[in-house]
């Protein structure tokens, strides 16, 4: 009986993704990472990093870096609002602030409707993008938590944390 429950519990997750917004374009994000999701809070910048690392945050203790996914993805810079929000990731066992436009909803997204996203020849960004996820209301591009933390810019600022 307690191995069911258990199953049930981690089956809860799966297909199950974090929907935000960056311009008119929608993003999705494995809810497996998100820990949670907090308003803009005061970022102390780090000197000589990337531009879309944006610093590190104190969360209640935590420091946590945090990237403006905007950037990372090579869109326009847009002024923070109180739609501006951090969802907060645990990536194996790392934690990382993700700073989106805004975020909308849980939805399901079964793996039928989960396809591989087109490759397109000098795309950068394509590199974070894991999936393309098909809904009702339109598609979804899903990022690729682990890829975030491979990027060697994000990479020496966390190692640069732990010392």
């Amino acid at each position: 009986m307690q191995d069911e429950i258990l199953e049930i519990g981690e089956d809860t997750q799966k297909d199950k993704y974090l929907i935000f917004s960056l311009g008119n374009e929608e993003y999705g994000i494995g809810i497996s990472y998100v820990t949670e999701i907090v308003g803009i809070q005061k970022i102390t910048e780090i000197p000589e990093v990337e531009e879309y690392i944006k610093g590190i945050i104190n969360l209640r203790g935590n420091v946590i870096p945090v990237i403006d996914v905007r950037l990372m993805l090579g869109l326009k810079e847009k002024e923070y609002n109180d739609r501006t929000c951090t969802i907060v990731l645990n990536v194996k066992g790392v934690p990382i602030g993700l700073i989106v436009d805004s975020v909308s909803e849980v939805l399901q997204i079964c793996d039928d409707n989960i396809v591989p996203p087109p490759q397109i020849n000098g795309a950068e960004k394509q590199k974070y993008i894991n999936a393309v996820g098909r809904t009702e209301s339109g598609i979804k591009l899903v990022l690729d938590c682990e890829k975030l933390l491979n990027n060697n810019a994000l990479k020496n600022v966390i190692k640069n944390m732990e010392h």
